[in-house]
């Protein structure tokens, strides 16, 4: 027979379990459940999945997309080398787009 330990109590609290309820120990120490990964995917394909529309922004709007793929650069600069470099160069070659569209709108 397997003795498993059990803590009396259970919350969340940051994201980790922290006593409150009855819960086997190997919860206590898991990670937490935010994932930080898809928030900047989640912003990565907000900014490159509107390339298509790009010539219908304003300059403005180009602009704002422009300083988001400067502030994404960032994060993404902090992932593991094969992503890194994936995605990195697929935001530059978004924000260079982003950029020359600005260009062009100006220059009218």
């Amino acid at each position: 027979m397997k003795i498993r330990a059990v803590i009396p109590a259970a919350i969340f609290l940051g994201g980790w379990l922290i006593a409150a309820a009855p819960v086997p120990m190997g919860l206590i120490f898991s990670p937490p459940r935010v994932d930080a990964e898809e928030s900047w995917q989640e912003e990565f394909r907000a900014i490159c999945g509107r390339t298509d529309d790009a010539a219908t922004f304003s300059a403005l709007e180009l602009r704002g997309l422009i300083d988001r793929c400067d502030l994404l650069k960032a994060r993404i600069g902090q992932l593991a080398e094969p992503q890194r470099k994936v995605f990195a160069k697929r935001l530059q070659m978004c924000r260079d787009l982003y950029a020359f569209t600005l260009e062009a709108k100006e220059k009218k």
